[in-house]
């Protein structure tokens, strides 16, 4: 494997994943601060690695395969964080959803890459805005500086959600062909 820039920016993403989780559980008045923190500099690595890669020219194998389960891992463990602090349905829902839809669209991502289609899924500019929206969520909630914050987070979860269903289905979109064709084939 090559170490060049965007790799250990995808890496450092992995390790912040537990330093994530000890801020948020420490028993001390900023630790939602600093779990939000940590979570934004996650947010911006992720933004940098795949912006540099491409400027740089530097896209290997193991960026592509890692950068997404970076992604996924910190998103996850941020949303059971916060069903598990919250406790409550306005928040446990749309985790289901999130963790659901990136459950489906990686599984069909494998899947027709298996079949040599993978740019036939491959990231579309409602899933970057459906990103956007979640980070920003993501990090308001877990901020908690006051109510109106999470509101907007609240609010900006929501709209996640919705761009969570139209991506979701946009790909599912894309790939019905070769779902259908593979379902006459198994005939």
């Amino acid at each position: 494997m090559k170490w060049n820039i965007p790799n250990v920016l995808t890496t450092f993403r992995l390790i912040l994943i537990p330093v994530f989780l000890l801020f948020y559980y420490l028993p001390v008045s900023w630790n939602h601060f600093a779990a939000a923190f940590v979570f934004w500099l996650a947010a911006i690595t992720d933004y940098f690695d795949g912006y540099l890669a491409r400027k740089l020219g530097q896209s290997t194998p193991f960026g592509a395969f890692i950068d997404p389960v970076a992604d996924k891992l910190m998103v996850t463990c941020a949303l059971v964080v916060l069903v598990e602090d919250f406790n409550a349905i306005w928040i446990t829902l749309p985790a289901i959803v999130i963790i659901g839809r990136e459950v489906v669209i990686s599984a069909l991502r494998e899947w027709m890459a298996e079949r040599n289609k993978r740019a036939t899924v491959a990231v579309s500019d409602v899933g970057k805005y459906k990103t956007a929206a979640q980070m920003l969520a993501i990090m308001g909630i877990l901020w908690q500086p006051n109510d109106m914050i999470v509101g907007v987070g609240a609010f900006l979860l929501y709209i996640a959600v919705v761009l969570t269903f139209w991506s979701m289905f946009t790909y599912l979109k894309a790939a019905k062909n070769e779902l259908f064709a593979a379902d006459n084939e198994a005939k």
